[in-house]
């Protein structure tokens, strides 16, 4: 185990993970580029070989992480590996940057940990927020999360906890295309896993209820994938990894009187001051 140097003893060697954006070519920020391009070595968590390649055009050392993924394999094994892979080259005093799709702070466990490992051994650790899945999702599908309030919950993590919705709310569910998988090891569930997050859903929601499926556009040729079906079909409903399930409110909000007639004597009071 490598032992913790104090934070104001920094070392050589710096990571900065940054945020590729959703759209190829279109979202990614001038400070992103620059700390790819001035990188020693870039690391790039990319599922698109077409990104890539693009990536490759900036930076001469350009270095996949998707090779660590194996068939039957943990995630979590395969993301312990690219902190450590990246981990040794900021050891040896280079400076990297690793490249991940839309935000690197979202549904990404391995930005967080090499930041969170770099600085506990006295490295310079950097996070660059790119645009993400959600920051697309609000554009497409017209929704404003501060009309009426809205909710994000991985799927699993929704049927695993007993977790309270508000169906005066959106509600978007993330991972829907692998809901109920424990084992870390598989990119895909069945209709069967689908309907268990049905039967929790249909607790706060009517089954005729809507549900957008959505897909934001990787590239700049495509448009983004919206489909509509209601929560009764949901199950018998293929949804890739890459898709998002939205709910939208099945309620309207509901006045708290009494807290609007303390809030009305409160102004009565500050303008009787004025």
């Amino acid at each position: 185990m490598t032992t913790p140097v104090p934070a104001n003893s920094e070392q050589a060697g710096s990571i900065a993970c940054v945020g590729m954006g959703m759209t190829l070519g279109s979202h990614l920020s001038p400070l992103a580029r620059s700390h790819i391009e001035q990188a020693d070595v870039v690391f790039a968590a990319l599922s698109d070989a077409i990104v890539e390649l693009w990536l490759e055009q900036m930076h001469p050392d350009v270095r996949s992480l998707q090779p660590y993924y194996g068939e039957g394999k943990s995630r979590m094994i395969t993301y312990r590996e690219w902190v450590e892979v990246m981990m040794v080259e900021v050891r040896a005093g280079r400076k990297v940057c690793a490249v991940f799709y839309g935000h690197p702070g979202i549904f990404a466990w391995s930005p967080h940990e090499v930041i969170k490992v770099a600085r506990a051994e006295g490295f310079r650790a950097h996070m660059e927020p790119g645009i993400s899945a959600e920051d697309c999702l609000y554009a497409d599908l017209g929704i404003d999360p501060g009309r009426g309030g809205c909710q994000h919950y991985e799927a699993s993590q929704l049927l695993i906890y007993d977790t309270p919705l508000n169906p005066g709310a959106y509600l978007v569910l993330w991972q829907v295309g692998l809901v109920g998988d424990r084992s870390m090891k598989r990119f895909v569930t069945g209709p069967e896993y689908r309907q268990v997050l049905v039967d929790v859903l249909s607790r706060d929601y009517p089954l005729d209820h809507e549900v957008i499926i959505y897909r934001c556009a990787t590239l700049p040729i495509e448009q983004p994938r919206i489909r509509h079906a209601t929560l009764r079909n949901l199950a018998a409903t293929d949804v890739s990894a890459e898709e998002t399930v939205v709910l939208p409110p099945a309620s309207r909000l509901h006045a708290n009187t009494s807290v609007r007639e303390r809030l009305a004597a409160l102004d009565k009071a500050w303008a009787a001051q004025g």
